[in-house]
C-alpha cells in the first residue's frame, strides 16, 4: 500500500522515497493541499530548480481532453529536466488516462490536488494501489500542529511573542492552512521591526476576520456576485463558522434591506437612507448596500426573507445537511439579485 498517515506527509515531503509516478495530495484543507503539491515540487526539483519542466494543468482542462494529460507526462523535456505536471481540480475522471501511466510515467511526476476523497473513491484507490504512487492526506491543523506552525513562522523570523499569543491565534485562526499563513505572514510584518507581538496586537488584527467574511457573504448574496460568494462562503465555512450562525445573519441583513426599502419606495435615495442610520454601516460597505437597495423590490425581498427562513427550519430538522441547504439557498437568492 502506498497510502501515508496525515502524520507521516511531512516527514515524505522531505525526502521522497519516489522521484516518478503519482502523487495525489487530497483532503479538506485546500490550502494545505495545495501547500503539499508546492512542497513536493520543490522536493521532486532538487537542487536546480529552474531546469524543471513544470506544466500546471486544471481538471476541467483534461476532462475536456484527457489525452492532454498523457501527452504532457510523456512529452521529453527540451532542456533535459525534471518533468512535472500538475493537475489542480483532479477527480476520478482522471482514472482511465492515470491508469495508463501508472506503470510507466516515462520518469515523468504527476501531482495531483484534489478535495476530500473517500477511501473508495476510484481516483485515490488508483493511487493507494499504485506502486510508482503516493497519497498524501491533507486534513486541517489540529491544536498540535497549530501550534508548531505558529512558532515555527515566528522564530524563522525572530519574533518574541508574549505567553497568551499562541493561545489567542488558536481561538482566532481557522482551519484552513492557507488562509492560516497569510495571517501568520500578517502578523509577522506588523512585528518585522520590533520583533515583538502581543495579545493585544492579534485581536486588533485578526480578531475581526469572522465578522469580515460574514459581511462579505451577505453583500455577495445581496449583490449577485456568485463567485464572490463562493469564495466568502468556503473561507467562513473551512473556518468552522456555524451555517446557522450565516442564516441568521442573512435574515437580519434582508430584514434590515426590506426595512430600509420602505424608505426608498417612499421617495428617499439609498445613499439617504443609508446615511440616516444609527449606527452607520462601515464606510466599506457602504456601496455595496446602497447597490442592493436599487437592486431589490420589497416583493423580491419578501421572496428571499422566505426562502431563508425556510432553509433554517430545514437544517435545524436536518443538521448534517446544514451546509449544503445553505449554499443551495444562499446561491439562489444571489441568482435573483443578478437577474435583476
Amino acid at each position: 500500500m502506498s497510502a501515508l498517515k496525515a502524520h507521516e506527509v511531512a516527514r515524505f515531503l522531505a525526502r521522497p522515497d519516489l522521484t516518478e509516478g503519482i502523487f495525489l495530495a487530497y483532503g479538506p484543507d485546500t490550502g494545505l493541499v495545495r501547500e503539499t503539491a508546492q512542497k513536493l515540487i520543490r522536493s521532486l526539483t532538487g537542487d536546480d530548480p529552474e531546469s524543471a519542466s513544470l506544466v500546471v494543468l486544471d481538471g476541467s482542462e483534461v476532462d475536456a481532453e484527457p489525452s492532454i494529460l498523457a501527452v504532457e507526462a510523456k512529452t521529453i523535456s527540451l532542456f533535459g529536466g525534471k518533468r512535472i505536471v500538475r493537475v489542480r481540480g483532479a477527480t476520478k475522471s482522471l482514472v482511465m488516462t492515470l491508469t495508463e501511466l501508472r506503470d510507466d510515467p516515462g520518469g515523468a511526476a504527476i501531482v495531483l490536488e484534489a478535495g476530500n476523497l473517500a477511501p473508495k473513491d476510484a481516483l485515490r484507490a488508483l493511487v493507494e494501489a499504485a506502486k510508482l504512487g503516493r497519497a498524501l492526506p491533507c486534513y486541517p491543523d489540529n491544536d498540535e500542529t497549530l501550534t508548531a506552525l505558529i512558532r515555527e513562522t515566528f522564530n524563522q523570523q525572530g519574533i518574541r511573542v508574549d505567553a497568551d499569543v499562541i493561545a489567542t491565534l488558536r481561538e482566532i485562526l481557522g482551519n484552513d492552512r492557507e488562509i492560516t499563513r497569510r495571517e501568520l505572514e500578517k502578523l509577522s510584518l506588523y512585528a518585522a521591526s520590533s520583533k515583538v507581538l502581543t495579545r493585544e496586537d492579534v485581536l486588533l488584527l485578526c480578531a475581526d476576520n469572522g465578522a469580515l467574511v460574514i459581511d462579505a457573504i451577505l453583500d455577495a448574496t445581496g449583490g449577485g456576485h456568485a463567485e464572490k460568494l463562493e469564495l466568502a462562503l468556503n473561507r467562513a465555512l473551512s473556518s468552522a463558522v456555524d451555517p446557522q450562525r450565516l442564516l441568521a445573519m442573512t435574515t437580519i441583513h434582508f430584514a434590515n434591506l426590506r426595512r430600509w426599502r420602505v424608505e426608498v419606495d417612499a421617495g428617499k435615495t439609498p445613499r439617504a437612507v443609508l446615511d440616516g442610520l444609527r449606527p452607520k454601516p462601515h464606510f466599506s460597505r457602504a456601496s455595496a448596500l446602497e447597490q442592493q437597495l436599487r437592486l431589490w423590490t420589497d416583493s423580491a425581498l419578501a421572496t428571499a426573507s422566505d426562502r431563508i427562513l425556510q432553509t433554517t427550519a430545514d437544517s435545524r430538522r436536518r443538521p448534517a445537511l446544514a451546509e449544503t441547504s445553505l449554499r443551495r439557498a444562499l446561491l439562489a437568492i444571489c441568482m435573483m439579485a443578478a437577474s435583476h
